[in-house]
């Protein structure tokens, strides 16, 4: 497997060295470029998967790189108070831009996302044009709805590994669907005709856990009047797919490392192993890396675990998906009930984006599911769905026919903001769009409108 190689071209030292740092380590070949002139010679010389590039640069600006580019993805970066500039430079043909100082998280995530969409664009044969079309049709992929680029890109990482026999380590926030994304990668898997066990870890009283997994022998402990069949060996030929295995103790870590590494299981009481050739899913919302630190999950089986390891996005980033994702849940639940399709208010569409969804999205299939029940005229209205979020309604219903015809929320925000931010202070535009200013702020952030300096505050 060839080493993508990325060009970074930074005026700045320093920076370029601590990208060039945190790039190599994640396997990168990294080329340094301090101007644009510079770049241009290492273009000619070598191919590249990827520029990265500063947007304001010493000579030319850092925009000139995408010209020059001839087909490589740039991503962009920039100081916060430039985000206007840099949204003006996605027009003109960058993939991404990120803004300094950058989080290295957020960086590898968005450079190998970058990387990512241009092999998926290059590739071009038929059998994986068919498989686009299937992931961006309108029931998604294997029942997971999403259409935002993280989704996609979840829904490609997905095809790619579902075929191998990989251990994968899910990581997500509490109802974003991991037990779906598991089940999507044992379809689509050379297990599909094998049996899939999914296990909560986290349900299962500590004392009781290796029994579980593992089995035991008669007699093994108080109680164990029979021998009994472990999950792990019940899973034999398919997928074991262990939700919250942050929560597994450390004895029954270590039982689960040599299953990984030797293929092999042994009941509790019995001093025989025996083979199983199970596939390991394992899934969780904690920080294992840090949990691991503190010495309480084992280092070892945190690296054998994440071989592959995939991301689900939280509701709350993932932009048009939450109100696509409202209106198939409302459709669901009516059909489920033979009833006729019900409405979401404008107000409520605005309740439904503004809300954090902690608990994502089995946290709306709840709240739609109460609107539809207690709706009085088909119209599902805020309080229906009982969610804590304060809309200014006279806002929304002005504006409800635009809403209709296909004005997003956050676009109408956007709007609002560009058209009213010079006459009104931050108060006044939060109260008018009904949010606080706190979450004024955030948005601002999120789609890179920065405060006017002159406009009062």
């Amino acid at each position: 497997m060839s080493q993508d190689q990325i060009l970074i071209v930074e005026d700045e030292e320093i920076i370029r060295s601590s990208l060039r740092r945190l790039l190599e380590r994640q396997g990168y070949g990294i080329t340094e470029a301090g101007s644009v002139h510079e770049a241009e010679d290492f273009l000619k010389q070598q191919s590249f998967s990827l520029i990265i590039s500063d947007l304001r640069l010493p000579g030319k600006p850092g925009t000139e790189m995408i010209n020059l580019a001839n087909g490589i993805p740039v991503l962009i970066m920039t100081s916060y108070a430039s985000l206007n500039s840099a949204v003006s430079t996605m027009k003109q043909g960058a993939v991404d831009y990120i803004a300094k100082p950058f989080d290295h998280a957020e960086m590898i995530q968005r450079v190998a996302e970058a990387i990512e969409r241009q092999a998926a664009q290059t590739t071009g044969s038929d059998a994986e044009q068919g498989n686009k079309e299937a992931i961006c049709s309108g029931d998604g992929f294997n029942g997971i709805l999403g259409q935002c680029d993280a989704m996609q890109l979840l829904f490609r990482q997905i095809q790619k590994v579902a075929p191998t026999d990989a251990t994968v380590l899910i990581q997500g926030e509490s109802g974003t669907g991991k037990e779906l994304v598991a089940r999507a990668i044992h379809e689509n898997s050379k297990r599909i005709n094998g049996p899939m066990i999914s296990v909560n870890c986290a349900a299962i009283p500590e004392t009781l856990i290796e029994s579980e997994l593992f089995g035991h022998e008669k007699g093994s402990f108080t109680g164990a009047t029979a021998a009994r069949t472990g999950l792990i060996e019940a899973a034999n030929g398919g997928t074991l797919f262990l939700d919250e295995i942050g929560e597994l103790p450390l004895e029954a870590q270590a039982r689960l490392l040599r299953v990984l590494q030797e293929g092999e299981i042994r009941r509790v009481g019995s001093v025989q192993s025996q083979s199983v050739d199970v596939r390991l899913i394992a899934a969780t919302h904690r920080n294992l890396r840090q949990l691991s630190a503190q010495n309480a999950f084992r280092e070892d089986l945190y690296y054998r675990l994440k071989v592959v390891e995939l991301r689900i996005p939280p509701l709350r980033e993932r932009g048009n998906d939450i109100l696509m994702l409202a209106e198939k849940l409302l459709a669901k639940t009516c059909g489920k009930m033979g009833l006729e399709v019900f409405s979401l208010a404008p107000e409520t569409m605005a309740a439904i984006s503004q809300y954090q969804w902690p608990g994502n999205v089995r946290e709306m299939e709840h709240a739609i599911e109460r609107g539809v029940i207690l709706s009085e005229d088909n119209i599902i209205t805020p309080e229906n769905l009982d969610i804590d979020v304060r809309v200014k309604q006279t806002l929304f219903r002005q504006d409800a026919e635009e809403l209709q015809d296909g004005l997003t929320l956050e676009d109408y925000f956007q709007r609002f903001v560009l058209e009213h931010q010079d006459q009104m202070t931050e108060t006044d535009l939060a109260q008018k769009l009904g949010i606080s200013r706190k979450t004024l702020w955030e948005r601002r952030q999120r789609l890179g409108i920065p405060r006017k300096k002159t406009a009062a505050t």
